[in-house]
């Protein structure tokens, strides 16, 4: 049962990073056409995040499990037991880039729908804030792949 269970959490912990680096992605491949919208084609464009908050789920739970992740394999692979750790850790990073950068910039703008005169100023916090979120994620993602790859895990 212990290999079943650490088997499910592997798979788990991948799953999660791969769910929460797509947003991520998508919003840094977004970046480069989304500065060269007129003000009123950016605020139009970012309606379409409605919702998105949604994501807070996996990203939760992706710190969880690879938290969780970390802790069962300590004792087989202290190396992947780190790599799943800072994963968990890179993932927090992520909220604290969020909470520090992109979500003042959504109050500032009611979720953009009010245009304030440093509109521009928090568009750049907000866009590169993203940026920044999708390569911490997605070094998250490789470290939650290095330590499932551990040759000391049952297969």
């Amino acid at each position: 049962m212990p290999h079943l269970t650490l088997m499910w959490l592997k798979l788990i912990a991948l799953a999660l990073m791969a769910l929460i680096l797509i947003p991520s992605g998508a919003h840094l491949f977004e970046l480069p056409a989304k500065m060269q919208l007129s003000k009123e084609g950016y605020f139009a464009v970012q309606q379409i995040y409605a919702g998105w908050a949604l994501f807070a789920v996996p990203i939760i739970a992706a710190i969880g499990a690879n938290a969780l992740f970390g802790h069962r394999l300590r004792r087989i692979d202290p190396t992947a037991a780190r790599a799943a750790w800072a994963s968990s850790i890179l993932t927090v990073i992520s909220l604290v880039i969020f909470f520090g950068l992109v979500f003042p910039a959504n109050g500032a703008t009611f979720n953009w729908t009010q245009i304030p005169a440093n509109w521009e100023e928090l568009r750049l916090r907000w866009e590169y804030g993203h940026a920044a979120i999708a390569v911490v994620v997605f070094i998250a993602l490789l470290l939650t792949g290095r330590a499932i790859m551990s040759p000391r895990l049952p297969r």
